[in-house]
């Protein structure tokens, strides 16, 4: 229950966003001999000497006046002297402005603008040292908005820009600023029409930032814990810590705290800060009131603490060609980069081969994903090749580091071929491995083949000095090649001379079964085969297939001869299709699996009563009421054994019905096998011509023509009268092709395919017989009496 009641009337009501514009402030922080604007300070230290000036506009008409106060820690009071103020109506600069220490203890500061009021000052003493704890946590909630905001009115400002100049290229450039600033990307809005896709990514504005590892960091290492309910649930990951900032939460919260304490006299009233060059102006999310309570505007300022610089990590990609006009080192790892000026003398030390430094200034740049090297930059000429270069700067006031990055610039000592010269075949993909000093400054790659026209070329690149190209010969005759490698600013390619050659063919072997007038082949470039000659015949390509690596050439004896017998040596002469001729030795394999048809039975089927029979002859036609006995023999000295199999299979290769032993096969004799096919017991699929083979384990012998099976229609009647025709009545009636007088089937009626109806009609017939076709069966005519 008491988690319902705060959590239920926080999600009831979401504070207004800040929109309205306050007061600046004008704040230098000043730390041994150096100076430095607040808004490139992400936090301040013991002994800071800070000058606050407000910026007031002349004609100010409230009176307000400038607390400046630290805080130790939640549980820890301040002293009264760490609470200042001063008059901004004032003439004098030292009465008008703040000019405070950081005093030794100090953990966070926070400032207000107060209107002047009789008494005000003690009140604000008495509301800071009563409740430091309240202060503390919400200055650093506040200050981790203000920083949350920044990223997001970067996100806002460089999305309206891009719409106004090339609103086109939102779907490529909003991932990477969505990416860079840690902004939450609805990848639906990229799939609307250009017009619509801004305002889309733009929609919910409070909810799109995603949480900061590094800001986050820096506020839970404060002092001070939540200080009521609701401050404990928004740190929950169901409530979104850990994904989303507490950009919304924090204020709603705030106020919370901010209304537990607040009296007659004084509101408090939250601000953001928004840093805009070397001042900080403040945005509120309501008007403040200058009646009675009158608004105490909150400013809360960076964590007093060491500095905790993010760790900038490289983002991902090889080697970077500084020679390319606008090169990006990609950075990952710190939102703010983009956002603040925390980040700031952003440098570039590139080191040479021979040692040399040169520094060049860079710039983030959110929608890059990184920071831009200038393009004009002036390269001594011992900046070539391969080097190394150092991200670094200024984060606050201490040093910067950031990653290495491996850059390049073009050398002149061009490109070669790494390693032995390749033997470049043609007809297939090559692949082409150059040494050079720079391949990320590599432009582009060509192949020129005789005077034909360049040909860009695929490639990447492969380590520090290598470039993987594909050369795409598949269509390409043999002949001298160039390859033209050209490298970015630079006018004039590397070219290198090269030769492509035709392949001869391997020939890895020849598989000839006994009794075999088909033979196999196996190697590689068999395109380039001619014809084969053993035995005495001549064995043509019938058929190229690739194995993985491996050409397999199927070849068919042409003429008439004897064929050797297993096992017996021979030697195939292979000839080419360019003259050459090849010798290749083999033993002849033993004869495969053959089976051969010597007879069958077909018995016709009993037809109900009730229904009329077609006239099926002879043992060409099986019906499926019917029943098929047929008996094979093997050829040759081959025997027959109680694990073969007989296997039928119509025109669906996938039906299958198979005859074992014990189940519809018996063996006559060691070569002779008698089986019973049962139609009715067969797969629903198997119909048509149907054709049969021996299976022993992985190996089979030839598929070979056994019957044609026909499904038959069921016809109750057929009824004929004179000068209306003949009305065949029944079911299964689209089993039929067509129906006519004659035999020829004459001016027949053609059944539509996928027929339904019960009934068909044609002429009445001459001798009391009709003729019917069934789409099983095209070539047979069964006869239909009539009566």
């Amino acid at each position: 229950m008491l988690c319902l009641s705060v959590a239920v009337p926080a999600a009831a009501a979401d504070p207004a966003p800040f929109e309205l514009p306050g007061p600046s402030l004008r704040i230098m922080v000043s730390r041994g001999t150096q100076s430095l604007p607040i808004t490139q300070l992400p936090s301040l230290a013991d002994g800071d000497k800070l000058t606050v000036e407000p910026l007031l506009p002349a004609d100010q008409g409230v009176r307000f006046i400038l607390v400046g106060a630290f805080l130790r820690g939640a549980t820890n009071p301040p002293p009264k002297n760490w609470v200042h103020f001063a008059e901004t109506w004032a003439k004098k600069a030292k009465d008008r402005n703040l000019d405070l220490v950081v005093p030794p203890g100090a953990r966070q500061m926070v400032m207000f603008l107060v209107p002047d009021t009789g008494g005000a000052e003690g009140t604000l003493v008495d509301a800071v040292r009563g409740k430091p704890g309240e202060f503390v946590r919400a200055t650093q909630d506040l200050n981790q908005a203000s920083l949350d905001r920044s990223r997001l009115d970067a996100f806002i400002s460089a999305i309206k820009a891009q719409e106004n100049s090339h609103p086109e290229y939102l779907r490529t450039l909003a991932p990477v600023l969505a990416r860079s600033l840690s902004i939450k990307l609805n990848e639906d809005c990229l799939s609307k029409v250009i017009e619509m896709q801004a305002a889309c990514l733009l929609e919910n504005r409070e909810s799109l930032v995603l949480a900061d590892v590094h800001t986050s960091s820096m506020a839970e290492t404060l002092t001070g814990a939540p200080t009521d309910l609701a401050l404990q649930l928004s740190a929950t990951r169901e409530a979104g810590y850990g994904f989303y900032s507490p950009y919304i939460a924090v204020v709603r919260d705030v106020a919370r705290i901010f209304g537990a304490f607040s009296n007659p006299d004084f509101g408090y009233l939250p601000t953001l800060n928004v840093r805009k060059g070397d001042d900080m102006a403040l945005l509120l999310n309501s008007a403040p009131s200058f009646t009675k309570p009158k608004s105490v505007m909150v400013i809360a300022m960076p964590a007093i603490e060491a500095d905790s610089p993010p760790r900038l990590r490289k983002g991902e990609g090889g080697a970077i060609c500084l020679a390319q006009r606008g090169a990006v080192l990609p950075v990952e790892g710190a939102p703010l980069i983009y956002s603040t000026d925390y980040a700031r003398d952003m440098t570039l030390t590139v080191k040479s081969a021979s040692g040399e430094m040169l520094d060049l200034s860079v710039t983030a740049r959110a929608d890059r994903g990184g920071y831009v090297v200038p393009g004009d930059a002036a390269w001594p000429a011992s900046f070539r090749g391969a080097m190394q270069g150092h991200l670094h700067g200024r984060w606050g006031f201490d040093r910067f580091e950031g990653p290495d990055f491996e850059v390049q610039m073009p050398d002149g000592q061009g490109w070669q071929l790494a390693g032995d010269p390749p033997t470049l075949v043609v007809g297939r993909e090559n692949e082409l491995l150059l040494k050079g000093g720079a391949p990320a400054c590599v432009e582009s790659v060509t192949l020129r083949q005789n005077d034909g026209a360049a040909r860009s070329l695929s490639w990447k690149a492969q380590g520090r000095e290598g470039v993987a190209v594909t050369l795409p010969l598949s269509n390409d005759r043999p002949g001298p090649i160039r390859i033209e490698v050209k490298y970015q600013g630079v006018a004039d390619p590397s070219v290198l001379s090269l030769r492509s050659y035709a392949e001869a063919s391997r020939l890895d072997g020849l598989l000839l079964h006994a009794g075999d007038r088909t033979a196999t082949l196996s190697g590689q470039r068999l395109d380039q085969v001619d014809r084969v000659e053993l035995a005495g015949l001549t064995w043509r390509p019938d058929g190229l297939s690739r194995d993985g690596k491996v050409d397999r050439l199927q070849l068919v004896a042409e003429g008439e001869g004897g064929l050797p017998a297993a096992g017996a040596q021979a030697t195939a002469k292979v000839r080419l299709r360019d003259g050459r001729a090849m010798k290749l030795d083999l033993a002849i394999a033993p004869a495969r699996l053959q089976i051969r048809l010597l007879g069958k039975t077909v018995t016709q089927g009993s037809v109900p009563a009730n229904e009329k029979a077609l006239g099926i002859e002879g043992d060409g036609l099986l019906p499926d009421n019917g029943t098929l006995v047929f008996s094979v023999q093997m050829a040759g000295d081959g025997r027959l054994s109680a694990g073969d199999a007989i296997e039928v299979s119509g025109s669906d290769p996938d039906a299958v019905v198979t005859l074992s032993v014990g189940k519809g096969l018996r063996l006559e004799s060691p070569q002779i096998a008698v089986a019973t096919l049962d139609p009715k017991a067969a797969a629903s699929l198997l119909f048509g011509p149907l054709r049969v083979r021996l299976r022993r384990g992985e190996e089979a012998s030839d598929w070979q023509p056994l019957v044609t099976l026909a499904r038959l229609p069921h016809i109750d009647a057929v009824a004929c009268g004179a000068g209306e025709g003949c009305s065949i009545r029944g079911r299964d009636l689209f089993l039929i092709e067509a129906i006519g007088t004659t035999s020829s089937l004459d001016q027949a009626t053609k059944v539509a395919h996928g027929y339904t109806g019960s009934t068909l009609t044609t002429a009445v017939p001459k001798d009391a017989v009709l003729y019917v076709q069934l789409r099983d069966a095209p070539d047979r005519v069964l006869r239909l009496p009539i009566g």
